[in-house]
């Protein structure tokens, strides 16, 4: 008898520790004897060359894990969850296939959920989305916003109204007689695979937030000007995804000329508390999850929850 693969999904808010405990878990599974592969879920790691602004663990401090969906787009490419999670499943079947467990490990809500729970996106349509976009683009996001309010108030609710992306995705399913899932978890999600523990890293929240201000501090004085800078001439600014991303745009806005340093990085500072919230409400939200200190014997989790055993 062998035991049957299991997947552990490692969440929560940014800056909590939850890289550090992914690796002391794959170690603490594998002194039980189960070997396992870690997956990245978070969007910004997908891109290569963002690597100080997204905290991206180092090649050569992955212990020898094997390490999956990490710089796999480039700087100009659309991240997209509906592309994402059928790439993320089909590793992580892979990693089923060599007996081994699969630990998924991000804070990006809507990509996690894609992989954990049973989420069915809708179909795309490249006419539609750039319809909305050059309507973005000509008026901002709050007459599209508005739009979106009268034809679907419950996905407007919500939405941040100055997410673009959000609210053009939402128009377009709209637009094919569709129904969105408003960026948010299905009213009862059911599990993909059967056998799955999520494990939610917390930090209580004036702590969060001495943390995650000093680690934007810690992005500006360790290469963060001359990341983005070098990510500009590979075509940064061309990037519908990336280029938004928080602490990149506030980069880029330095770079132009547009902000001081200091103004940057109190932006930067700002979003990501803000984001940090964001990401704790999404997770809450999910039944079953175990919350834990950053700092939690790995080992623990592991005698928790005794694997089913197969033939």
């Amino acid at each position: 008898m062998t035991a049957a693969p299991r997947l552990w999904a490692v969440v929560g808010a940014t800056g909590t520790g939850k890289t550090d405990l992914s690796l002391r878990l794959v170690e603490a599974l594998g002194g039980a004897g189960r070997r396992a592969e870690i997956v990245n879920a978070d969007a910004m790691q997908l891109y290569r060359g963002m690597d100080v602004g997204t905290a991206k663990l180092p090649t050569q401090h992955r212990r020898g894990i094997p390490h999956h969906l990490f710089d796999e787009l480039d700087v100009t490419d659309e991240a997209a969850v509906a592309t994402y999670q059928p790439r993320a499943r089909s590793i992580i079947r892979d990693i089923f296939e060599r007996d081994g467990d699969a630990v998924l490990i991000g804070g990006s809500g809507l990509y996690v959920s894609s992989v954990v729970f049973d989420f069915r996106f809708p179909p795309r349509d490249d006419r539609l989305r750039a319809q909305w976009e050059s309507e973005l683009a000509a008026a901002g996001p709050g007459a599209l916003f508005a739009r979106l309010q009268e034809q679907d108030p419950t996905t407007a609710a919500r939405i941040d109204p100055r997410n673009g992306r959000r609210i053009v995705r939402a128009l377009e399913i709209l637009a094919q007689g569709g129904e969105t899932h408003g960026a948010a978890l299905p009213a009862a999600p059911v599990l993909w695979h059967p056998d799955t523990r999520l494990i939610g890293v917390h930090v209580e929240r004036a702590a969060l937030v001495e943390r995650l201000d000093a680690r934007v501090e810690r992005m500006w004085r360790g290469g963060m000007l001359d990341e983005v800078a070098g990510l500009r001439r590979a075509g940064l600014e061309g990037g519908v995804t990336a280029s938004r991303a928080i602490g990149y745009a506030q980069a880029l806005a330095q770079l132009r000329g547009e902000l001081d340093e200091v103004s940057a990085i109190e932006q930067t500072q700002a979003l990501t508390r803000r984001y940090a919230r964001r990401q704790v409400s999404w997770f809450r939200r999910y039944a079953g999850i175990t919350w834990v200190d950053p700092d939690v014997d790995a080992g623990t989790l592991v005698e928790s929850a005794p694997a089913p055993t197969r033939d």
